[in-house]
């Protein structure tokens, strides 16, 4: 089944499968009406000379600035040109795909003026693989992703490059062996592709579906530490947070109890302690309100999904055209600046249980640093170290960009989203967060070898699969590539697959 897009039913889930899966997307056929009508209005008021900023005027500074007839004709050419400005290394394919589909979805509305065929071309390009190199960085996030989007709009003109069957060869060449008619660009069309934060808000869902899987492996890691701590497991009765009333917490108590069920700690047979360390205990309050900042991030990045991100925009029923600001990121931007710090706050706290896991005077009686010869062995004392400086880039990484606007366009656009900094450096923090949480879930399994009593079902299912890829350290080695292992591990979400197997979901 083809993923509709029809302007309102646009989901995260339904964006990564078109953007990593290559899931066909189709355009709602209303929707092609509306773009349809969309551009007879401005077809007409081109005809009877209305003042449209980008459409017959100059952008930015120079939006005061008419353009005749001829100038018209040309100018989204020179507009893709002139905005074709990113600098480095191409954005990931998935993250082009993404922006493509969420531009077709603003298309949708029939908002934006541009003509059907853009739109089209579009779509034909996510379903036939023609994916545009993109630089990834560039935008500002505020009229857009300009810099991006225009690099991505250079495909309409049959220019730049893109990514076609495996090759990086010339757009116009991938376009011919798609079978891709070449739509070229007329009035608005330029401009209507291009001014959007359709890359930041991309990113951004592709992130947060990625967290999502990250948070609930983090919850197995702790689950699986508690155990190995013999934690009192009082903290994860859901009525204690239910009283209290958060959502995430509430929904992260259950995971962690969940995981745990079928242990022999669970039964009260082994003695544990009345009250635990706030690392352990509280858990379920600072997990779950990272789950509550990523519903705020994904309510809005499902808003801007679905919503005319677009200037001017054309107004068929009302044969009006209004400009205004609905390209600026900050509404994606602000929330995601949140979820970075979320996922850097849930890593200090999985490296807080590491400690305690290693530390003689704090690991309920388990070997000097999980080793079963301490003083000739290190175990993993250097496993630490490694945590702790993923975590200290995370905290560099965690100030946020949303504060750091500089003016451009000799300050006609005064106050910019830094969005794209926002999603560049979330990205960076969550792949951190998967090293993190992949060196506690190592440490706790050998934690667990050294135990006596049986786990709970989630957490046996979670270190049968640790043990696939990271054997158990008895005498010292290298531990790069156990680190490495444990990273990609939790990043491919095989422990959450094998844990939700057992148990059932964690959400």
């Amino acid at each position: 089944m083809s993923i509709k897009l029809d302007g309102r039913s646009l989901t995260v889930e339904k964006l990564v499968r078109i953007a990593r899966d290559g899931e066909q997307v189709e355009l709602d056929g209303a929707a092609l009406e509306r773009i349809r009508v969309c551009r007879a209005m401005l077809e007409q008021k081109l005809a009877a000379h209305e003042i449209m900023y980008g459409t017959n005027t100059g952008i930015g500074e120079f939006s005061e600035v008419v353009l005749t007839d001829e100038q018209v004709k040309l100018f989204q050419r020179a507009l893709v040109y002139n905005h074709a400005a990113g600098i480095g290394e191409p954005a990931p394919p998935e993250v082009v795909r993404g922006s493509m589909a969420a531009r077709v979805n603003v298309h949708a509305h029939g908002n934006s003026g541009i003509r059907p065929e853009i739109t089209q071309t579009l779509v034909a390009m996510l379903n036939k693989g023609v994916t545009p190199v993109v630089c990834q960085k560039g935008s500002v996030g505020a009229c857009g992703d300009l810099a991006p989007m225009a690099q991505l709009a250079l495909s309409l003109m049959g220019e730049g490059e893109s990514y076609y069957q495996g090759e990086r060869i010339a757009t116009r060449v991938a376009m011919e062996r798609a079978g891709i008619v070449i739509p070229g660009l007329q009035a608005r069309d330029g401009l209507g592709t291009i001014n959007g934060a359709n890359v930041l808000t991309a990113m951004s869902a592709l992130l947060l579906y990625d967290t999502d899987r990250w948070l609930r492996q983090a919850e197995i890691a702790c689950a699986m530490s508690l155990e190995a701590l013999l934690a009192n497991l009082k903290p994860y009765d859901t009525r204690l947070h239910e009283l209290r009333g958060f959502a995430g917490a509430v929904r992260s108590a259950a995971a962690i109890r969940r995981c745990i069920e079928g242990s022999d700690l669970a039964t009260g047979k082994i003695k544990t302690k009345v009250q635990d360390a706030y690392s352990m205990r509280s858990s379920p309050q600072v997990i779950g309100a990272a789950h509550d900042a990523v519903a705020w991030a994904r309510s809005q990045v499902e808003i801007e999904l679905n919503g005319v991100g677009d200037n001017p925009i054309f107004i068929p029923e009302d044969n009006l055209t209004l400009t205004g600001a609905n390209f600026q990121g900050t509404p994606v931007s602000l929330p995601m600046e949140l979820v970075g710090q979320a996922i850097a706050m849930v890593s200090v706290l999985s490296e807080r249980r590491l400690n305690r896991l290693e530390n003689p005077a704090l690991s309920q009686g388990l070997p000097d640093f999980l080793t079963p010869e301490p003083g000739f062995y290190s175990g993993l004392m250097l496993s630490q170290y490694t945590a702790d400086t993923l975590i200290t880039e995370q905290r560099i990484l965690a100030a946020p960009a949303a504060t750091m606007s500089i003016p451009a366009a000799a300050d006609q656009e005064d106050f910019v989203s830094m969005g794209m900094n926002t999603a560049l450096k979330n990205r960076q923090i969550l792949e951190n967060a998967w090293g993190v949480v992949g060196i506690e879930l190592m440490a706790a399994a050998q934690a667990l070898d050294f135990r006596e009593f049986t786990p709970g079902v989630g957490v046996r299912a979670a270190h049968e699969v640790v043990r696939r890829h990271v054997d158990h350290l008895g005498e010292d080695r290298p531990l790069y590539p156990d680190h490495t292992a444990m990273a990609a591990l939790v990043a491919s979400g095989e422990v959450l697959e094998a844990v939700e197997a057992a148990v059932g979901s964690l959400a």
